[in-house]
Formats: C-alpha cells, sequence, structure tokens
C-alpha cells in the first residue's frame, strides 16, 4: 500500500532510558510502515541536554510555537541521585516539562485510556475524567524558610511606580515555617481560556475547583477570571453545544467526581491537579494508560504519556532481558500528535491513521494481549495472556495493518 503522506512535518522529542527503546519502536513498526512520517527531531535525551546546556529543550518548545503540533518522549529531570548516576553532568538541568509548558504558555490535560475489560475502581465511572492542571505558580514557584526564634513575619510588594503594600503573615512565639507562593493573572487567563477552548474541542463539561471561602483573595481571583472568561466569550458557544460550565469548592468536587459518571474536563489549581490526575489515572487502572496534552491558548498541542522513563525496565533491557513495558500511552501520543496535525492539514488520511492505530491498540488489549503490568487489573473471567513490549507491539501492528487494508 502507498505511504499515507504528510504536508507539515510536526515536532518530535526523543527522551530518555526505556521510554526512548519504545519510542524508537512505535516508530519502526506501528508508523514508518504506514505513514511517510515527516518531523523536525529534537533530541531531549538527558545527556544531549546537558551538551547543549538545555537550550535543545527551547528550541524544541520554540519549535512547536511554529509548527503547532508536537510529540513528547518521556525525560528524565536530574535529582541527586541522577547527577551521581550520570558524572558527566555540569547542572541540575530543570524539568523539560516545566520549560515547555512556560515557553507555550500551556495548560496540561490528562485522560485516562479505558477498555472494558479493566474496570475503574470506582464501579460508578463509566466515561473518562480529564484532569486539566494549571502547570504554573502556586507551591510549585513558592520560596520558603525556617526560623527558629519567636517573631513577625510581613509580606511587601515593591511596584514599580514605587508603591508598597505590606501584610503581616503572622507573629509566632517560637520556632516556625513559612512558605510565600504567587500566581500571575495572565497565567491564569490562559489557563481559563484554554480549558473552555479544549470543553469546546472535545465538546465535554467542564468543572472548576478551588477553596474561594478560605482564599478569598487568591483562589478568589482564579474563581473571577474564569467567570469573567466565561460570560465574555464562551458561553454562547457552551449553550450552543449544551455544555455545562460548573464551579464548585474543591471538597465538593471530590465528593461529586465520586458520585459521577464521568466525561467532562476537571480544572484544577498546580498542586490539587497534580494530585487528583494520580489518583484519577490510578481509580481507572494504571499510569501507563494516561495521555497527557499540553494545550496553548492559540491552540499549539504537545503530546505525551503521563509517566516517567521507567527505570528500572531499561536497566533489564540493558542486560539484554526481555520487558514488558506497557507502551500504550506513548502510542496515544504519537496517535494524538498525527490527528491533529491531519487536523490542520486538511489529511484526512492521517487522521484516519490516528484513530485506526489508537483501534488497533485497544482491540490487542481486549483479545486478551497485553503487558504483564495489566494482568491484575483484567476483570475476572476475562482470558489474558501476558507478553514482552515488542510482541505486544507486533501484535498491534498485524491488527493496524487489517483495519488499513
Amino acid at each position: 500500500m502507498d505511504k499515507i503522506k504528510m504536508t507539515t512535518p510536526l515536532v518530535e522529542m526523543d527522551g530518555d532510558e526505556m521510554t526512548r527503546v519504545l519510542w524508537a519502536w512505535i516508530k519502526e513498526k506501528l508508523i514508518c510502515p504506514f505513514v511517510d512520517l515527516k518531523t523536525e527531531y529534537y533530541d531531549l535525551g538527558l545527556l544531549h541536554r546537558n551538551e547543549t546546556r538545555d537550550q535543545v529543550t527551547v528550541d524544541a518548545a520554540n519549535a512547536t510555537k511554529r509548527l503547532g503540533v508536537a510529540v513528547k518522549c518521556a525525560t528524565i529531570t536530574p535529582n541527586r541521585q541522577r547527577m551521581e548516576e550520570y558524572p558527566e553532568l555540569t547542572e541540575m538541568w530543570k524539568s523539560p516539562n516545566g520549560t515547555i509548558r512556560s515557553i507555550l504558555d500551556g495548560t496540561v490535560f490528562r485522560t485516562p485510556i479505558i477498555i472494558d475489560a479493566i474496570k475503574p475502581v470506582v464501579k460508578n465511572w463509566k466515561k473518562p475524567i480529564t484532569i486539566a492542571r494549571h502547570a504554573y505558580g502556586d507551591v510549585y514557584k513558592s520560596v520558603d524558610f525556617h526560623t527558629d526564634e519567636p517573631g513577625e513575619c510581613t509580606m511587601t510588594f515593591k511596584g514599580a511606580s514605587g508603591a508598597e503594600k505590606t501584610v503581616v503573615v503572622q507573629k509566632v512565639d517560637g520556632p516556625a515555617v513559612w512558605q510565600g507562593a504567587h500566581n500571575k493573572d495572565s497565567s491564569i487567563r490562559s489557563f481559563a481560556r484554554a480549558c473552555f477552548q479544549y470543553a469546546i474541542d472535545t465538546k465535554q463539561d467542564l468543572w472548576f475547583s478551588t477553596k474561594d471561602t478560605i482564599a478569598k483573595v487568591y483562589d478568589g481571583d482564579f474563581k473571577q477570571i474564569f467567570e469573567e472568561e466565561y460570560q465574555q466569550t464562551y458561553k454562547v458557544k457552551f449553550e450552543e453545544l449544551g455544555l455545562t460550565y460548573f464551579y464548585t469548592l474543591i471538597d465538593d468536587a471530590v465528593a461529586r467526581v465520586i458520585r459521577s459518571e464521568g466525561g467532562y474536563i476537571w480544572a484544577c489549581k498546580n498542586y490539587d491537579g497534580d494530585v487528583m490526575s494520580d489518583m484519577v489515572s490510578t481509580a481507572f487502572g494504571s499510569l501507563a494508560m494516561m495521555t497527557s496534552v499540553l494545550v496553548a491558548p492559540d491552540g499549539t498541542m504537545e503530546f505525551e504519556a503521563a509517566h516517567g522513563t521507567v527505570t528500572r525496565h531499561y536497566y533489564k533491557w540493558r542486560k539484554g532481558e526481555k520487558t514488558s513495558t506497557n507502551p500504550m500511552a506513548t502510542i496515544f501520543a504519537w496517535s494524538g500528535a498525527l490527528k491533529r496535525r491531519g487536523e490542520l492539514d486538511g489529511l484526512t488520511d492521517l487522521v484516519r491513521f490516528g484513530q485506526a492505530l489508537e483501534d488497533a491498540s485497544l482491540q490487542t488489549l481486549m483479545d486478551g494481549v497485553m503487558t504483564k503490568d495489566l494482568l491484575g487489573l483484567v476483570e475476572p473471567g476475562f482470558q489474558a495472556r501476558g507478553v514482552d513490549s515488542e510482541e505486544f507491539l507486533d501484535e498491534i501492528a498485524k491488527r493496524l495493518a487489517d483495519k488499513l487494508a
């Protein structure tokens, strides 16, 4: 068969460890036999980031802004242990995801991949729940310190105009710990716009939750900006599509989510989204079955798996051992990017291919062929066998070829 043509390349960001191995296999077995793949390639592997002093990450993010679509492999964010493991490192480089999110001003949307053979722990969940995480500020850009004597802590803002505003944080009678957090109205507004637009694009209701009854000014700012954006820009389109925008407190949202059937986007502040995305992915089955899409306000999208580089399996693979690493989220990152590229360029064959790739992957699982991490999650009576990663990809390739024939 003739290969499916692409007109515009997408940005390809390679990564680290076992996911880098899977990345190459997915291209070799599932994509390149069927698609005349065009990518602008950036190696975001840790050692190459070190060689370029992380300029490659900035270049990849700027290329994504230019081309509109990217697909990213999981990468290492080095800590002290990694510095010992990789003595070549000259610096404890920042998270590539954080750098890319900052340059794109993006919001992260994480959605579980679900199949009938694996039921969520929350039995009334019937549809995926997408977590939209505001990936800027709050505790992740906070400053903190410890004091060991009685005293008073104040917080002061000095404006560019010279004006100052000071508040007393607290007076203490002994040792204490302090933390100062911030967010920016511009970032909150971008977060809101990305959430509303993604809800429209995917035709899902949008829930948003904070704790504005306690953090009346801080969380109140989030609530107010979301409401302004909804009323001024998105309300009419939501009503045309029969969609609902719903705001509630974070504790009420948790209770409602547990009792719901799913099928909506749940927008959360940075910390809440960090925690709730792991909760949702685990309750649906596995972090290896969780997609992640970074969406910028202008519609630029970067697709990746929600999980890390699978270090333990990588060291087994280096010893020549077969591993049963689950590639589903990485496959869906590629399929999502190819579908988006096809939509933007008007290439219906490319869109169909991306969908066929997802369908073939899901069919393989439903045929009882899966990586070993899923065997303990299947419903009683469902017949499944565990295979290694290469065999799993080969099984998907067979079904994909049948669907495209």
